[in-house]
């Protein structure tokens, strides 16, 4: 069996170096990296991680902590996450918690005394807790924040939340439409604020008055979305297209819409964000935001993993054109 000992031979270099290339470690000249991977890749060469963790090095495990009502949207970070984990070596730890449990960062200690994780990766509405993110940093290991409005360059990914909007508002105003309504995400996730901004600042922009009246609340879920858009309709001029600040409360306004007996999009475009499976299989199909969920997934588990290789600016975003959306009637 080939031994690491085997590779910090052929690549000429100390065992230590070897394992401080083969765990992802920084400050290692790229040239060096190369010679021991390709070495490593020769012999065939495969870490034992278990053994390594019984000698006290890292656990390979990595902890996503989530709480939200999107699982599309959980879905693919995990997916993109949990892949990026198998090609470095590691393996993904998926923990759903209640982030209004009073005991919540107790249950991340009782997490961090039992498996030892390299890192922790938050999303929202955990990610954007500035309280309960600095008692995590605590904890030791490194984090990585999904979505969130603070932390440093190294911890934290996102995509143009407030620009993504602002696009699909471009979008509904150059088909015409002057009289828009908007679903408001959940209060407590800031990428909610950020949406509303895009909506509000494009408003401005057009030369157009924000009406309070047009706004109404939801929860990022299919039921608020629905009730949220019921109101809208009920207005005694009512908008000719909603923007919809993720997939399920779009989902929901379609409903709403065809209980008023309206038809999409020739009496009322409607828009989402996410780009969910849901978005592409409902009819009509959604006019959306694709956030890349799945590269945001894989950037948090490399931030942990390679510091050096965190992403230092927003991820891309892309407007989705499908079905939904039509200039206004008349």
């Amino acid at each position: 069996m080939t031994t690491i000992k085997d590779v910090a031979e052929r690549a000429g270099v100390s065992i230590k170096t070897v394992s401080r290339v083969l765990n992802e470690e920084p400050h290692v000249r790229a040239q060096v990296k190369e010679r021991v991977r390709a070495a490593a890749s020769e012999l065939d060469y495969k870490p034992n991680r278990a053994a390594s963790r019984l000698a006290g090095g890292r656990s390979f495990l990595i902890a996503h902590l989530y709480d939200n009502p999107n699982p599309s949207y959980i879905s693919a970070l995990h997916i993109g996450a949990a892949r990026r984990c198998r090609d470095l070596g590691y393996h993904l730890v998926v923990e759903p918690v209640n982030s209004q449990d009073k005991d919540l960062i107790g249950l991340v200690q009782r997490l961090v005394a039992t498996i030892a994780p390299d890192g922790i990766l938050l999303s929202p509405p955990l990610s954007e807790n500035t309280g309960f993110v600095e008692s995590v940093r605590k904890l030791g290991g490194r984090i990585a924040l999904i979505s969130a409005t603070h932390g440093d360059e190294l911890t934290h990914i996102s995509t143009d939340e407030r620009g993504a909007s602002k696009a699909i508002m471009a979008h509904l105003l150059g088909l015409g439409h002057r009289r828009i309504g908007f679903v408001r995400g959940h209060p407590q996730h800031f990428g909610a604020t950020l949406r509303y901004d895009g909506y509000c600042q494009s408003l401005v922009e057009a030369g157009l008055e924000l009406e309070p009246a047009l706004v109404a609340q939801g929860y990022f879920d299919l039921q608020s979305g629905l009730e949220a858009t019921r109101a809208l309709l009920a207005l005694p001029q009512r908008p000719t297209a909603i923007f919809a600040s993720n997939d399920e409360m779009a989902v929901g306004a379609l409903m709403a819409a065809r209980e008023f007996g309206l038809n999409v999009p020739e009496d009322l475009s409607i828009i989402g964000f996410d780009d969910t499976p849901m978005s592409r299989l409902i009819s009509p199909a959604l006019t959306t935001v694709r956030q890349p969920l799945e590269a945001m997934g894989a950037a948090g588990v490399e931030t942990i993993v390679s510091p050096d290789k965190a992403p230092r600016d927003y991820l891309d975003f892309e407007i989705i054109l499908r079905d939904s959306c039509a200039p206004p009637k008349g």
